[in-house]
């Protein structure tokens, strides 16, 4: 697969840019971290070559001279807001992302729930955390916001939030996503430090939108995708075409918010601000590391397409509107991209076609599903009484990759029989056919006695980063399975049964 992105330029562009601007700052910066801290995948999938963790590793060069705060929004805690690329809930994200900085050798960050009140299922995350002796604060929300400066920056607006006792001097204040409240941490904290004489700064570090590349290439269109539920959308910095007469690119939510920003500055630091426009505002270096202009376009095409499909399953589901869906067509047809693009889909949707000839689907559905390998070659799957098309597919991957021929089966009939058998015997289950969970671990049994499964279990790994498509809604077994593996993977929405209880 082409890469288009140098890890290495990009560190060293990146860590210098900080440097610098905590230089300029003099005593000390609070940096806001947007986008996420680990496992960065959308940029991974627009910036081939972009290692998903390079960010952490950034932080481990900053090491000696940061410290982290980590916050999160009350609001997402109570109505138990999803990470879609995991499927676990902010909160979850919070604790997990705490156990990773430990894992990557960093200092232990201290906790914000910001605009609490006193909401039940953040109180008992803030008990939890405090328990196991983690600093938590907790930020109300701020008085005034965003129209009354002076009662904003005042001791009824951030003076009444704790103070985050910081020693380094670079905070990074980084949230599991958008609206967890770091703007108004990092911009909390400045009133706190100024009133006790430390002359602080803020600088904001966001990778999308690139504001170095065009409004309209890929790259920058793909993050539009990726937050059409929340209606972001990019645009030119009106504020440094004016003060400068340069053309760059950023979002509108900061595009709107800068003004207040730079009165909150000035007011809180008594001086004219040093920003022109929220584009000095960030230090993002992401732009500088694209090797291959053309790889990451069409990355970013593919990312595209991925996106409006997640959008089209959602509101199947009824966790999006429609609107959110037609917006994502329209970036779709912008970059003139249409479904087909996307490789694996029609020989997903041929392989649910001869399911349906063959009569080998379950509940009076047939689904297929496609896997395009690293080299090009397309795999396909088709569900039967036996397998969820996953199941097939997967299955069939990794002999291809292991050199197994067809006729020779992975899975002892016996072993499929008996997990079959205990799923309608014990569980009652509408279906016996094994979804991509059951398979895996029934493949990992035979692998004790079968050299050619252990031959072939070793090949999953090769999987990652692959692009699959199915032509149903995966069912929970399916979809973890298939995360775990890390595809990319793309689904029609469509359920992959009649009853709505079996798929979610």
């Amino acid at each position: 697969m082409k890469t288009g992105f140098d890890n290495e330029k990009y560190l060293k562009e990146q860590s210098a840019a900080i440097r610098e601007r905590v230089k300029r700052m003099n005593s000390k910066l609070y940096l806001e971290f947007g986008g996420k801290l680990l496992f960065d995948y959308h940029a991974a999938r627009v910036l081939p070559g972009f290692d998903p963790n390079v960010k952490i590793r950034l932080l481990q060069r900053l090491s000696e001279e940061a410290e982290i705060i980590l916050c999160i929004y009350a609001g997402d805690i109570e109505r138990r807001k999803m990470r879609a690329d995991f499927g676990i809930t902010y909160d979850v994200d919070a604790l997990k992302l705490i156990d990773d900085l430990q894992e990557w050798g960093l200092k232990l960050p201290s906790v914000v729930i910001t605009r609490y009140d006193n909401q039940p299922a953040a109180s008992v995350f803030k008990d939890n955390l405090e328990r196991q002796t983690i600093r938590v604060y907790t930020h109300r929300y701020t008085k005034g916001y965003p129209t009354e400066v002076d009662l904003i920056v005042s001791d009824e607006g951030y003076g009444a939030n704790a103070y985050i006792e910081t020693q380094k001097e670079l905070v990074i204040v980084t949230g599991p996503g958008p609206g967890s409240g770091k703007l108004a941490t990092c911009l909390s904290q400045l009133y706190h430090e100024y009133k006790r004489g430390v002359k602080s700064g803020y600088a904001k570090f966001e990778t999308f939108p690139i504001w170095n590349l065009p409004l309209k290439h890929p790259v920058n269109v793909a993050y539009e995708a990726a937050t059409a539920d929340i209606r972001d959308f990019n645009q030119i910095d009106p504020w440094h075409l004016e003060a400068y007469g340069k053309t760059t690119v950023n979002y509108n939510r900061d595009v709107e918010v800068f003004p207040v920003v730079r009165r909150i500055l000035e007011r809180i630091t008594g001086a004219q601000a040093i920003y022109q426009s929220p584009t000095d505002m960030g230090v993002n270096r992401a732009g500088f590391g694209i090797t291959d202009d053309q790889t990451v376009r069409e990355a970013s095409k593919q990312e595209i397409i991925r996106r409006y499909f997640r959008y089209a399953c959602e509101y199947a589901m009824g966790l999006v509107d429609r609107e959110t869906v037609q917006r994502a067509e329209l970036i779709m047809e912008e970059v003139g991209a249409k479904p087909e693009d996307r490789a694996v889909l029609r020989p997903a949707r041929q392989a649910a076609e001869e399911a349906k000839r063959e009569g080998k689907g379950h509940d009076g559905i047939s689904c297929g599903a496609a896997l395009e390998l690293k080299d090009g070659r397309i795999i396909v799957g088709k569900n039967s009484p036996l397998l969820h098309a996953s199941s097939s597919l997967i299955l069939n991957a990794i002999k291809e990759l292991a050199g197994i021929p067809d006729n020779i089966h992975l899975l002892s009939p016996t072993i499929v029989a008996s997990i079959s058998s205990f799923k309608q015997d014990i569980f009652n289950a509408k279906t016996m056919s094994l979804d991509l969970d059951e398979a895996l671990i029934s493949l990992s049994i035979s692998a004790t006695t079968n050299p050619a499964v252990q031959a072939a279990l070793e090949k999953l790994k090769e999987l990652r980063g692959c692009e699959v498509h199915m032509t149903h809604i995966p069912t929970p077994g399916d979809e973890a399975g298939l995360r775990r593996l890390g595809v990319n993977l793309t689904s029609e929405p469509e359920f992959s049964t009649k009853g709505f209880i079996e798929v979610r």
